[in-house]
């Protein structure tokens, strides 16, 4: 059983990684959208008014 054990921690670690990522990632670009759109409407209100 004991060397399964390095391969059971690394394959948790990856998985706990790629959740974290993923998480990162996607507030990342609702952030990103966000500031695009805010950018937008300010375009809009000063060139369209």
């Amino acid at each position: 059983m004991d060397t399964y054990l390095p391969y059971l921690v690394l394959l948790v670690s990856i998985i706990v990684g790629v959740i974290i990522v993923k998480k990162a990632v996607g507030c990342l670009l609702k952030t990103v959208l966000l500031l695009i759109v805010v950018a937008l409407l300010a375009a809009y209100y000063f060139y369209c008014r």
